[in-house]
């Protein structure tokens, strides 16, 4: 479970995050959703330690992640920014190694070769292993930072907008392949989403949030509401029955 108690991050005296209080159940998929600004992906960077707090405790698996070690933490939890600065002139293999230095500290054993080659094929990466990173469409190169994150092998995932700069199709695949990260590895894995549809589509429970606070949290029936989306993003929304769910229309 990942516990935030009392969380606020101040970046002026107009924009502030928090207080923030919710308990994210271990396992499943969780999106956050919301306009821009509303502080997804600052949240979502405090849960992983990767922006500090200025006030409140987040709890992952029953450790505070303001004193547990990093070395310790790395084995929980991972998390996956909008912007990556990789060296292009890296493999995907070599790239996806890099989930692995908690274990290794950079010297890869044969354990850590079967892990890589383990998610290198459970992204369908295996014929472009040996590719460059600056020689991969967007959708591929963004399939294989995922894999980077999933061979760190950690409870907890976190992906800020993991659909960033994917058209409709990549989208979708991406979506297939987090969902199975959630149901066939028993990942816990929490995003930031942008589209609603697609939160709504592949999510277990969705997490709201505006103005810095969290709106609302629950299923995706629960947050799929007409009134209570047009509260959030402050424009007339309706929602109707797809085949494979609900979908909001603007």
């Amino acid at each position: 479970m990942i516990k935030i108690t009392n969380a606020r991050k101040q970046y002026s005296d107009n924009v502030k995050i928090g207080p923030l209080d919710i308990e994210i159940p271990k396992a499943g998929f969780t999106s956050l959703i919301g306009p821009n600004g509303a502080g997804k992906s600052t949240t979502l960077l405090m849960i992983g330690r990767l922006l500090n707090m200025d006030e409140g405790q987040i709890e992952i698996a029953n450790m505070d992640i303001t004193s547990t070690k990093s070395k310790d933490l790395a084995k929980i939890i991972t998390i996956l920014r909008q912007e990556n600065h990789f060296v292009t002139r890296l493999t995907v293999r070599q790239l996806a190694g890099f989930g692995r230095f908690p274990y290794s500290n950079g010297r890869l054993t044969d354990e850590d070769e079967e892990i890589i080659s383990k998610y290198i094929d459970f992204l369908d990466l295996t014929d472009l292993e040996d590719r460059y990173l600056d020689e991969l469409s967007g959708g591929q190169r963004q399939r294989a930072y995922v894999a980077m994150v999933l061979c760190q092998e950690t409870e907890y995932v976190l992906l800020d907008e993991p659909l960033n700069n994917l058209d409709i199709a990549r989208s979708v695949q991406m979506m297939e392949y987090l969902r199975h990260v959630a149901d066939d590895l028993g990942r816990t894995v929490l995003t930031v989403m942008h589209d609603i549809n697609f939160a709504a589509k592949y999510s277990d429970r969705i997490c709201a949030m505006k103005d810095g606070q969290i709106a609302a949290f629950g299923t995706v029936k629960e947050i799929m509401e007409p009134r209570l989306l047009t509260s959030i993003f402050e424009t007339d929304i309706k929602i109707i029955q797809g085949p494979y769910g609900p979908i909001s229309i603007y």
